[in-house]
Protein backbone atom coordinates (compact mmCIF):
# COMPACT_ATOMS: atom_id res chain seq x y z
CA UNK A 1 0.00 0.00 0.00
CA UNK A 2 1.48 3.76 -0.68
CA UNK A 3 2.27 5.38 2.58
CA UNK A 4 -1.53 6.18 4.63
CA UNK A 5 -1.81 9.64 5.57
CA UNK A 6 -1.97 10.29 9.27
CA UNK A 7 -1.14 13.94 9.69
CA UNK A 8 -2.93 16.25 7.16
CA UNK A 9 -3.04 19.71 9.17
CA UNK A 10 -5.08 21.42 6.46
CA UNK A 11 -7.82 19.02 7.34
CA UNK A 12 -7.31 18.85 11.15
CA UNK A 13 -7.40 22.94 10.72
CA UNK A 14 -10.47 22.39 9.24
CA UNK A 15 -12.09 20.16 11.27
CA UNK A 16 -10.79 21.88 15.01
CA UNK A 17 -12.73 24.52 13.16
CA UNK A 18 -15.58 23.29 13.74
CA UNK A 19 -15.41 20.72 16.75
CA UNK A 20 -18.33 22.65 18.25
CA UNK A 21 -21.15 21.75 16.18
CA UNK A 22 -19.09 18.07 16.26
CA UNK A 23 -19.49 17.94 19.59
CA UNK A 24 -19.58 14.42 20.76
CA UNK A 25 -19.24 13.13 16.98
CA UNK A 26 -15.58 15.21 16.43
CA UNK A 27 -13.13 11.59 16.57
CA UNK A 28 -15.80 9.87 14.67
CA UNK A 29 -16.07 12.57 11.95
CA UNK A 30 -12.63 13.00 11.52
CA UNK A 31 -11.64 9.07 10.92
CA UNK A 32 -14.38 9.07 8.27
CA UNK A 33 -12.50 12.17 6.64
CA UNK A 34 -9.17 10.96 6.94
CA UNK A 35 -10.53 7.18 5.94
CA UNK A 36 -12.03 9.03 2.67
CA UNK A 37 -8.80 11.12 2.02
CA UNK A 38 -7.02 7.96 2.05
CA UNK A 39 -9.50 5.92 -0.43
CA UNK A 40 -9.65 8.89 -2.41
CA UNK A 41 -5.62 8.86 -3.12
CA UNK A 42 -5.16 4.89 -3.16
CA UNK A 43 -8.39 5.27 -5.92
CA UNK A 44 -7.20 8.26 -7.86
CA UNK A 45 -3.44 8.10 -8.29
CA UNK A 46 -1.03 10.47 -8.58
CA UNK A 47 -2.00 14.19 -9.21
CA UNK A 48 -3.95 15.22 -5.72
CA UNK A 49 -4.06 18.04 -4.37
CA UNK A 50 -4.32 17.51 -1.08
CA UNK A 51 -5.54 20.94 0.25
CA UNK A 52 -8.64 20.70 -2.26
CA UNK A 53 -9.05 17.02 -0.87
CA UNK A 54 -9.15 18.19 2.71
CA UNK A 55 -11.44 21.15 2.19
CA UNK A 56 -13.83 18.66 0.23
CA UNK A 57 -13.53 15.63 2.86
CA UNK A 58 -13.73 18.24 5.70
CA UNK A 59 -17.27 20.10 4.59
CA UNK A 60 -18.79 17.04 2.94
CA UNK A 61 -20.74 15.75 5.32
CA UNK A 62 -20.73 18.90 8.05
CA UNK A 63 -24.06 20.08 7.29
CA UNK A 64 -25.21 17.09 9.46
CA UNK A 65 -24.26 19.16 12.57
CA UNK A 66 -23.79 22.17 11.57
CA UNK A 67 -27.52 22.56 10.18
CA UNK A 68 -28.73 20.07 12.13
CA UNK A 69 -30.12 18.46 9.02
CA UNK A 70 -29.92 14.90 7.18
CA UNK A 71 -30.85 16.98 4.16
CA UNK A 72 -27.40 18.42 4.40
CA UNK A 73 -25.65 18.80 1.06
CA UNK A 74 -26.79 22.11 0.38
CA UNK A 75 -25.57 23.05 4.02
CA UNK A 76 -22.17 22.12 3.36
CA UNK A 77 -21.46 23.14 0.46
CA UNK A 78 -22.49 26.63 1.33
CA UNK A 79 -19.81 26.07 4.35
CA UNK A 80 -17.45 25.21 1.88
CA UNK A 81 -17.36 28.12 -0.33
CA UNK A 82 -18.11 30.60 2.21
CA UNK A 83 -14.29 29.10 3.36
CA UNK A 84 -13.17 29.04 -0.03
CA UNK A 85 -13.98 33.09 -0.14
CA UNK A 86 -12.34 33.55 2.91
CA UNK A 87 -8.95 32.05 1.92
CA UNK A 88 -9.00 33.41 -1.81
CA UNK A 89 -10.11 30.30 -3.36
CA UNK A 90 -13.22 30.77 -5.59
CA UNK A 91 -11.80 29.22 -8.50
CA UNK A 92 -12.12 25.73 -6.32
CA UNK A 93 -15.50 26.23 -5.66
CA UNK A 94 -17.00 24.11 -8.65
CA UNK A 95 -15.02 20.74 -8.13
CA UNK A 96 -15.32 21.20 -4.22
CA UNK A 97 -19.14 21.69 -4.39
CA UNK A 98 -19.47 19.16 -7.27
CA UNK A 99 -16.98 16.66 -4.90
CA UNK A 100 -19.65 17.20 -1.92
CA UNK A 101 -22.64 17.03 -4.22
CA UNK A 102 -22.17 13.96 -5.84
CA UNK A 103 -20.61 12.02 -3.11
CA UNK A 104 -23.73 9.98 -2.56
CA UNK A 105 -24.66 9.49 -6.15
CA UNK A 106 -25.55 6.22 -6.57
CA UNK A 107 -24.33 5.68 -10.38
CA UNK A 108 -20.42 7.18 -11.50
CA UNK A 109 -20.47 10.79 -12.32
CA UNK A 110 -20.54 11.98 -15.87
CA UNK A 111 -17.61 11.87 -17.51
CA UNK A 112 -17.35 15.45 -17.95
CA UNK A 113 -17.26 16.12 -14.13
CA UNK A 114 -13.29 16.33 -13.25
CA UNK A 115 -11.76 12.85 -12.04
CA UNK A 116 -11.54 14.22 -8.73
CA UNK A 117 -15.38 13.88 -8.45
CA UNK A 118 -15.92 10.66 -9.22
CA UNK A 119 -12.68 9.57 -6.91
CA UNK A 120 -14.23 11.24 -4.13
CA UNK A 121 -18.00 9.60 -4.64
CA UNK A 122 -15.98 6.12 -4.90
CA UNK A 123 -14.25 6.80 -1.85
CA UNK A 124 -16.68 7.96 0.36
CA UNK A 125 -18.66 4.53 -0.80
CA UNK A 126 -15.75 2.55 0.56
CA UNK A 127 -16.28 4.27 3.91
CA UNK A 128 -19.81 4.35 4.33
CA UNK A 129 -20.21 0.68 2.76
CA UNK A 130 -17.16 0.06 5.31
CA UNK A 131 -15.49 -1.93 2.46
CA UNK A 132 -18.06 -3.91 0.62
CA UNK A 133 -17.55 -1.77 -1.86
CA UNK A 134 -13.95 -1.20 -2.98
CA UNK A 135 -14.07 -0.33 -6.49
CA UNK A 136 -10.96 -1.95 -7.54
CA UNK A 137 -8.56 -1.92 -3.53
CA UNK A 138 -7.73 -5.22 -2.19
CA UNK A 139 -9.82 -6.29 0.53
CA UNK A 140 -6.55 -5.63 2.90
CA UNK A 141 -5.84 -2.04 1.89
CA UNK A 142 -9.21 -0.91 2.90
CA UNK A 143 -8.89 -3.01 6.03
CA UNK A 144 -5.71 -1.18 7.12
CA UNK A 145 -7.36 2.11 6.41
CA UNK A 146 -10.33 0.99 8.69
CA UNK A 147 -8.12 -0.21 11.51
CA UNK A 148 -6.04 2.80 11.55
CA UNK A 149 -9.06 4.83 11.85
CA UNK A 150 -11.30 3.56 13.45
CA UNK A 151 -15.07 4.41 13.12
CA UNK A 152 -16.10 5.41 16.91
CA UNK A 153 -19.84 4.91 16.13
CA UNK A 154 -19.79 6.55 12.57
CA UNK A 155 -21.27 3.92 11.18
CA UNK A 156 -23.78 3.31 13.53
CA UNK A 157 -25.02 7.07 13.80
CA UNK A 158 -25.25 7.45 9.92
CA UNK A 159 -27.99 4.31 10.57
CA UNK A 160 -29.64 6.05 13.37
CA UNK A 161 -29.93 9.33 11.25
CA UNK A 162 -31.14 7.27 8.47
CA UNK A 163 -33.91 5.23 10.05
CA UNK A 164 -34.62 8.45 12.43
CA UNK A 165 -35.12 10.80 8.91
CA UNK A 166 -36.88 7.44 7.14
CA UNK A 167 -39.80 7.76 10.19
CA UNK A 168 -40.36 11.69 10.08
CA UNK A 169 -39.74 11.71 5.72
CA UNK A 170 -41.31 8.80 4.61
CA UNK A 171 -41.10 9.92 1.08
CA UNK A 172 -37.82 11.77 1.15
CA UNK A 173 -35.78 9.07 3.21
CA UNK A 174 -32.34 9.83 1.66
CA UNK A 175 -32.07 13.13 0.98
CA UNK A 176 -28.87 13.18 -0.28
CA UNK A 177 -28.72 10.05 -2.70
CA UNK A 178 -28.71 10.81 -5.98
CA UNK A 179 -28.52 9.38 -8.89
Amino acid sequence: MATMLVNIPCLDALLDRHADPLGASFNAYRNHAYRVVNFHCLLGGEDIDLEKLSIAAAYHDLGIWSAGTFDYLAPSIAMANAYLEDIGRTEWAGEISAMIDHHHKLTPCDPRERASVETFRRADWVDVSRGHLRFGLKRRVVASVMDMFPGFGFHRLLLKLSLKRMLTHPFSPLPMLRW
